[in-house]
This record gives structure tokens, C-alpha cells and sequence, in this order.
């Protein structure tokens, strides 16, 4: 069977090289090439990219091998049906070998057209290595790469100003564009490139914070064959995705001019603080995951779409979701309705197995991250505990006793935090002052809370009597006695 590549493509058009992406993986092709797609077919945007690996070069190979093409399966729910989708992505023109082919690298760097660079080289990547030099082919560390790229742009325009790049960084770091500007300015010092330069850099780049959300699991090994034969072709590049998509770019507003992802469609954002909805998808998407997983699991079910099609642990999450976290959130509700929709429907996905154990790693840590802030804003709104979400810490608090029934529970955390609760639990005693003794040393267990949640009005007494009642009914009753007495008041 043919690889796919140029003669399996009718027509594909040719687009001027607007972009270089330092990054060749799952994510980069199945997010950002996704959506420069979208607007090329829809004549906005009219431009490729070029890809350069920040480590390795397997996947560089592959991808001239094909042309610079591969194949996106979309999977999940669209307009509240599940839809399964797939397409050629063409917006990618060339890989270039980093190892193999750095002239081309920096001859790039002369093309006027270039004006974006995107990248995501994992939360790692973003990393200073004093070790670096201009001189090194190429150098290690991808904000070593960047540099040596924009002091050879600077030179090739003699510092001209309008040559600059929108530069967004795509790994999952806060703040990510001024980490990366600033590792940059480093390196210019550190390289001694002149004050000239580290001013153009401020003057004629602009590097956002962005933040992205899209789940690609990747190539799909087990359905392979299976697919090759349905399309008809080879591709070792096929990536798989979830429909739901979210950019939010922060930057000018003028940025939107240049990548006009929103006239095509996209849920892409250009914001002037992208604050907001970092908090929107910590509070609501993995706040909702963190507090779900001990009820669920503990439950009997595995899976995040078992748990959210569950009559009652369905219930249990939306409720939690509409009643106590949203109401502590500070933007348009129509907004927040809008993005927990999407939520839900994302933990409906039928195409993707999301194993509640897998979302369980650090769970304490987690809760304080992604829970704890909602659960105290919430209490100094209304005065009185968000009893959802006081149940899900008791559920927790049960969850770390490793035990589901007589079935071990695989604990994944740090030590400190095993050992705590391993002592703890082996004190436990049926009683509810051996409850209370268990969720009292773990709400005061400062080195993870950063604080004594004792102290918080009235929590110590909730956790001990939801978690009295998941150990002794069990949580399946437990769960349904907490919806029903609160549905009755």
C-alpha cells in the first residue's frame, strides 16, 4: 500500500513559509497545523510551516517521507453528538534536520515572509543551559536554538523592526512567553550579542503567554491496520485528537489580523490576560476530574465517561460543578455555562478510555491546586461549606486507605504522603472519633495544604461525619444518602 504523500493529494496548494515550529510531536500537528489548516482551506490565512525537531530526527524523516503530510482523526462530542472525523493536514511544507541540515536552518531565517514561531518542547524545554554557544549545530536547549535563529534574522534585516516574529510558546508552563523572552535575553548576554540586539529583540518580537487544551493521544497503535486498510493508504504519521479545542493567546489585539483563527471558527482567543481562563480550566476541567475520582472509583466504576453517564455520580458531578464551583468564578456566566458544557461533553468522549486511576496520581497535591481555593472562596461567599466538595475530600481522605472493597488500590504519591495515611488508617478503629483523629491529621498536614484546615469554620466536623458515612454504609449509599437529604432541604 502507497505511503501517503504529494500524488494521493489532488490540487494541494503551495503557501508561502509564514511559520517555523520547533516541534514535530502528536500535539503541534494535531492543534496548531490542525487549525493553520482550517484557515488555509478557508483562504485566511495562506501560509505554511516549517518544522525543525528539538531533539532527534525520526519523525523529521517521516514527515518529508509524506510530504510534509498526515492524516487527523477528530474523535468525540460535537454539537452534543459523537462524531468521528478525519483529514489530510497540508499546511506543513518541510522538516528540517536540525543535526543534518542547519544552514537550512539559518537561511530560513532570511525569508521575509517568516512571522510566527510556535513550539512546544515539553514543560522541560523552556530551560536555560549555560552550557550553550552561538557556535554549537545546533545548540541544546530550544531557547538556545531560538536565539541563535533571531540574531541570524536581526543580521540578515540589519535590525530591522518590522521583521520581527509573534512568537507562542505552546508548553504547558505559566507564563510561558516571558519565561521564554527572558531565557532569550540571557543567552544574548550570555553570548555577548549587544545591547542593539536584546533591544530589537523587546522592540520588534512579541512573545505571548498562551495556554492550550486539546487531549491528542497520538498515533493509534492497536487500530492501525485497521485504518490503513479504511483509507486506503500508509501513514506513520496518522495522529488521533479529541474535537474540542481551546487557544487562548495573550497579546494585542492586532495579532488576530495576521492569525485570524476566529473568522475560520476556531476557539481560538486573543486576550489581553489569559489569567481567567487558566483559572476557568483549573477550577472546572481538573478541579471536576481531582473531585470526581475517589467518589467514582470508590463507587465501583473505572472510567471518567462511566462516571459522567452515571445516573447518580452524574448528578453528583454536575451538581458540583454548577452549584459550587462556578459560582465562585469571576467572569460571564454565559461564558462559564459555555465552557462547562464542553467540560461535560469531553468527559462523554465514547472514543477515548480515560482511566480515573491514571487522573489519581498526587491526588492530594492536586485537590489543594484545584479544589482547595474553590471550597475557601466558596465558604467566605456563602459562610457556610460546599458540601460537594466536602464530600469529595472525605472520599479522598477514603481513597488513600487503598482499599476499593477487596480490591488493593494501586496509590501513586509521594512518600510522605503514603506514610501519612498508611499510620493514620491503621489507627482507625470503626469509631467516629478514630474518624475524626484520621481527617484531623490529614487536614493539618501542612507540608501539603501550606496551611491547617482545621482552622477552616466547620470542615474538620463535615469531613469526619461524610467519611464516618462512606466507611461504615459504604459509598454507594453514603453518595445516594448526600444527593437525597441535600435534594430534600
Amino acid at each position: 500500500m502507497e505511503l501517503l504523500n504529494n500524488r494521493l493529494v489532488k490540487d494541494r496548494q503551495k503557501y508561502p513559509e509564514k511559520v517555523l515550529q520547533f516541534g514535530e510531536g502528536n500535539f503541534l500537528r494535531g492543534f496548531v497545523d490542525w487549525q493553520i489548516d482550517v484557515m488555509n482551506k478557508q483562504g485566511k490565512f495562506n501560509g505554511s510551516v516549517v518544522v525543525v525537531q528539538p531533539r532527534g530526527q525520526e519523525k523529521i524523516e517521516k514527515l518529508n517521507a509524506q510530504d510534509g503530510l498526515y492524516t487527523l482523526y477528530l474523535q468525540g462530542m460535537k454539537e452534543s453528538k459523537a462524531v468521528q472525523e478525519h483529514s489530510i493536514i497540508t499546511s506543513i511544507s518541510r522538516g528540517i534536520n536540525l543535526f543534518n541540515e542547519y544552514d537550512q536552518y539559518l537561511e530560513l531565517a532570511k525569508n521575509p515572509e517568516l512571522r510566527f514561531i510556535f513550539s512546544n518542547t515539553t514543560e522541560a524545554g523552556i530551560a536555560y543551559d549555560e552550557n550553550d554557544c552561538l557556535e554549537d549545530r545546533p545548540q541544546k536547549s530550544y531557547p538556545g536554538k531560538l536565539t541563535a535563529f533571531l540574531y541570524e534574522r536581526y543580521n540578515a534585516f540589519q535590525g530591522n523592526k518590522d521583521k520581527g516574529f509573534i512568537i507562542i510558546p505552546c508548553e504547558l508552563i505559566e507564563r510561558n512567553g516571558e519565561i521564554l523572552k527572558d531565557i532569550v535575553l540571557k543567552y544574548a548576554e550570555l553570548w555577548n550579542l549587544g545591547g542593539e540586539f536584546a533591544a530589537w529583540i523587546h522592540e520588534a518580537n512579541t512573545f505571548c503567554n498562551s495556554l492550550v487544551d486539546r487531549i491528542v493521544p497520538g498515533h493509534p497503535r492497536d487500530r492501525i491496520e485497521e485504518i490503513t486498510v479504511e483509507l486506503g493508504y500508509k501513514d506513520n504519521l496518522l495522529v488521533v485528537g479529541e474535537q474540542y479545542h481551546l487557544w487562548v493567546i495573550e497579546g494585542r489585539q492586532s495579532i488576530t489580523e495576521e492569525f485570524p483563527a476566529h473568522l475560520a471558527g476556531l476557539n481560538t482567543l486573543v486576550v489581553d490576560d489569559l489569567t481567567p481562563y487558566r483559572t476557568i480550566k483549573v477550577r472546572i476541567l481538573n478541579g471536576a476530574h481531582t473531585a470526581m475520582t475517589p467518589v467514582s472509583y470508590l463507587y465501583g466504576l473505572d472510567t471518567v465517561s462511566e462516571a459522567i453517564e452515571h445516573e447518580v455520580v452524574g448528578q453528583f458531578v454536575k451538581q458540583l460543578i454548577y452549584d459550587e464551583i462556578i459560582p465562585t468564578l469571576d467572569l460571564p456566566m454565559e461564558e462559564l455555562i459555555s465552557f462547562a458544557e464542553a467540560v461535560l461533553d469531553r468527559f462523554r468522549n465514547p472514543f477515548m478510555q480515560h482511566f480515573l486511576l491514571s487522573i489519581s496520581l498526587n491526588s492530594l497535591s492536586k485537590f489543594k491546586t484545584r479544589d482547595l481555593p474553590t471550597l475557601i472562596e466558596y465558604y467566605n461567599w456563602k459562610r457556610e461549606l460546599p458540601y460537594k466538595l466536602v464530600f469529595s475530600l472525605a472520599a479522598l481522605i477514603s481513597f488513600y486507605k487503598g482499599k476499593r472493597g477487596d480490591e488493593e488500590i494501586d496509590l501513586a504519591d509521594d512518600q510522605d504522603v503514603l506514610d501519612l495515611f498508611k499510620v493514620q488508617w491503621s489507627q482507625y478503629s470503626g469509631t467516629i472519633d478514630s474518624v475524626k483523629d484520621i481527617v484531623s491529621s490529614v487536614l493539618g498536614y501542612e507540608k501539603v495544604w501550606e496551611t491547617d484546615l482545621n482552622q477552616v469554620p466547620g470542615l474538620t466536623a463535615a469531613v469526619t461525619i461524610d467519611l464516618f458515612n462512606i466507611e461504615t454504609k459504604g459509598m454507594k449509599k453514603a453518595l445516594e444518602s448526600l444527593l437525597g437529604q441535600k435534594a430534600a432541604n
